[in-house]
C-alpha cells in the first residue's frame, strides 16, 4: 500500500492534504484542525483570524504589480464526513486517515478520505505559502461544520472579509464550473412508545441490512441506490403483518447527508413462525437484490440469533412507525424543468435510532427552489404526523441562485479554454454548497465553485483522481493571474 502522498504532483497541495489527513476533523469536532490552521497561518507570518464560531481567516497581500486586482476569497470547509465500514476499527476523533495511492486515485483504508473538502483547504494553503505565485489580494476562508449544519457559513459576520470574488473549492468534477446549488432543510421525527413485556414463546433475532454503496445524499441521489432504512422498514412492515414480528430496537443510518448503507433491527418472532420468517427474509433479500442489481448490487440481508431484549415497542407505535417509514417520500422527488437530467428536489431518509422510549428519525430535503424544499419537507412531516409522530424542522438554508452574467465566470471560462483547449461546463449542483449562505451575508461577492474529480464522497469508497488534482491546481493558479481589475 503506497501511502507516500507527498510524492504526487503538485507537491505543495498534496503535502498539505497529507497534513490534514493526520488531524481529526469530523463535523462538530473541529477544535484540533482550527488550532492547527491558526498556528499554520501565524507560523507563515500571515494575518490570521479565528472568529467567534471557529471559522479561520488567513490573509495574504497582493504580489507586486497585482495590487489593482479585485480581492479573491479562496474558500473551503475544515470538517469532513466520518463514515467507515462496519469492520473497520477507527476513531475519527483520534485516529489519522489512512490515505493511500490506488492506481490513478487516492483513497482511504476503510473510511472516508476527507478529500471533501481537504482538497480545497490544501489548495488554499499551497497558495498562501508560496511567494513565487502571481495574484492579487488573497483571503482564505476556512469554515466549520459544513457537512452537518453549515454552522460556520451561517454565523460568518459581515465586515471580516474585503474581497469581491469567492472561489469555493468544494465541487467534485474537474472541468465543470458551478454557479448555483440546492438549499436544504432537516425534518426531525419522534415516536414516543410504551415499553411492553416481550411476548412469551418468542425467539430474538438481529436483522442486518448491509453491502449498499451509500454515498452523498445530493450528488448521488439520482443513481437509484438502495436506502438501507427504507429497505429495513419494508421488511419489518411485511414481517409484522405476516408473522407477528415485534420490534425492540432499530439502529439505521448515521448522517443526514449520507445515503444510509447499513441498518440493524432487534426483533422477536413467535416460535411457530420462525421457519416461515426465515424463508421470508431470504425471499425478500432476493427480491430487493433483483430490484437493485444494476444500481446497488452488493445488498445483503442477514439474520442472526440474539439475546432476548428486555422489552418490545407497543404495537400501535410500531405500526405507525413502519407506515411512516415505508410511505416517506425518498430519493428524487422532482427533476429540473429547465436543465435536463438535473435533480431539482430530493429527500433522504437518513437516520433511524431507538433512544430510551423514543424512536428518532432524521430526513434531509434538498431543492434548487426554496418553496419546493419547504413544500416537500412539510409533506414528509405530514406523513409521519398522520402515523402518530411528533415532527419539527431545523437547519434550513437557502439555495444559490445562478448568475449567468458573472464576470468571474466569463474570466474562468476563457482561462480554462486557453489553458486546456475547451470551454468548461457550467452547471448547477444538487448539493448544499456554502455559497448561497455566504452570498446572503456578502452580497457583493461574485461566486464560482470548482474542484478536482472526487467520487463517492460521504462514503468509505471516497476517492480523488490524481490527474485532475494537477489540472485543478493549474487552473486555479492561472485564474489568479487573470483576476479582473477593480
Amino acid at each position: 500500500m503506497n501511502t507516500n502522498l507527498s510524492s504526487l504532483e503538485p507537491k505543495a497541495l498534496w503535502k498539505n492534504f497529507e497534513l490534514l489527513t493526520r488531524i481529526p476533523r469530523p463535523s462538530k469536532k473541529e477544535a484540533k484542525v482550527i488550532e492547527f490552521m491558526k498556528k499554520w497561518g501565524e507560523d507563515h507570518g500571515l494575518e490570521t483570524i479565528v472568529d467567534e464560531i471557529g471559522n479561520v481567516i488567513i490573509k495574504k497581500p497582493a504580489t507586486p504589480g497585482m495590487e489593482d486586482r479585485k480581492g479573491v476569497i479562496l474558500q473551503g470547509h475544515l470538517d469532513m464526513v466520518p463514515q467507515k465500514n462496519s469492520d473497520k476499527d477507527h476513531d475519527f476523533e483520534k485516529d489519522p486517515i489512512e490515505a493511500y495511492i490506488d492506481g490513478e486515485w487516492v483513497t482511504a483504508n476503510g473510511t472516508t478520505l476527507g478529500a471533501d473538502n481537504g482538497m480545497g483547504v490544501a489548495a488554499a494553503m499551497a497558495v498562501l505559502e508560496d511567494d513565487t505565485l502571481v495574484h492579487g489580494p488573497i483571503e482564505a476562508l476556512f469554515t466549520i461544520d459544513e457537512e452537518t449544519g453549515m454552522t460556520g457559513a451561517i454565523n460568518l459576520k459581515p465586515g471580516l472579509l474585503d474581497g469581491d470574488i469567492l472561489l469555493n473549492m468544494d465541487s467534485e468534477d474537474e472541468g465543470e464550473l458551478y454557479i448555483g446549488c440546492a438549499g436544504g432543510i432537516d425534518t426531525n421525527v419522534v415516536y414516543h412508545f410504551t415499553k411492553e413485556q416481550v411476548p412469551e414463546g418468542t425467539k430474538a433475532y438481529h436483522i442486518h441490512v448491509k453491502g449498499l454503496k451509500g454515498g452523498h445524499s445530493g450528488l448521488d441521489i439520482n443513481l437509484g441506490r438502495g436506502n438501507a432504512n427504507i429497505i429495513l422498514g419494508k421488511l419489518l412492515k411485511e414481517a409484522a403483518e405476516k408473522y407477528g414480528v415485534r420490534i425492540a430496537e432499530v439502529e439505521a443510518g448515521s448522517l443526514r447527508n449520507a445515503i444510509p448503507r447499513e441498518a440493524t433491527a432487534t426483533v422477536v418472532v413467535p416460535e411457530g413462525n420462525e421457519d416461515a420468517f426465515k424463508n421470508f427474509v431470504k425471499e425478500f433479500e432476493s427480491k430487493e437484490q433483483e430490484a437493485l442489481k444494476e444500481a446497488d448490487p452488493g445488498l445483503k440481508i442477514s439474520l442472526e440469533t440474539a439475546d432476548m431484549p428486555s422489552f418490545v415497542i407497543d404495537e400501535k407505535t410500531q405500526k405507525g412507525f413502519l407506515e411512516g417509514v415505508v410511505n416517506c417520500p425518498n430519493g428524487v422527488l422532482a427533476w429540473d424543468k429547465n436543465l435536463p437530467g438535473v435533480v431539482e428536489t430530493s429527500s433522504n431518509l437518513a437516520i433511524i435510532k431507538t433512544a430510551g422510549d423514543t424512536i428518532e428519525i432524521a430526513c434531509l430535503t434538498r431543492s434548487g427552489v426554496d418553496a419546493e424544499r419547504d413544500n416537500w419537507a412539510h409533506k414528509i412531516a405530514d406523513n409521519f404526523k398522520a402515523n402518530g409522530a411528533e415532527t419539527s424542522h431545523a437547519g434550513g438554508y437557502p439555495g444559490w441562485k445562478p448568475n449567468v452574467n458573472s464576470e468571474i465566470l466569463e474570466t474562468m471560462k476563457e482561462v480554462y479554454n486557453n489553458k486546456f483547449g475547451k470551454i468548461p461546463e457550467v452547471k448547477v449542483i444538487h448539493a448544499g454548497l456554502e455559497c448561497g449562505i455566504l452570498g446572503a451575508t456578502y452580497t457583493n461577492w461574485d461566486m464560482i465553485s470548482f474542484g478536482p474529480t472526487i467520487r463517492f464522497p460521504h462514503s468509505p469508497d471516497e476517492k480523488v483522481n490524481i490527474a485532475t488534482v494537477q489540472k485543478f491546481w493549474d487552473f486555479l493558479l492561472e485564474t489568479l493571474k487573470h483576476i479582473p481589475k477593480k
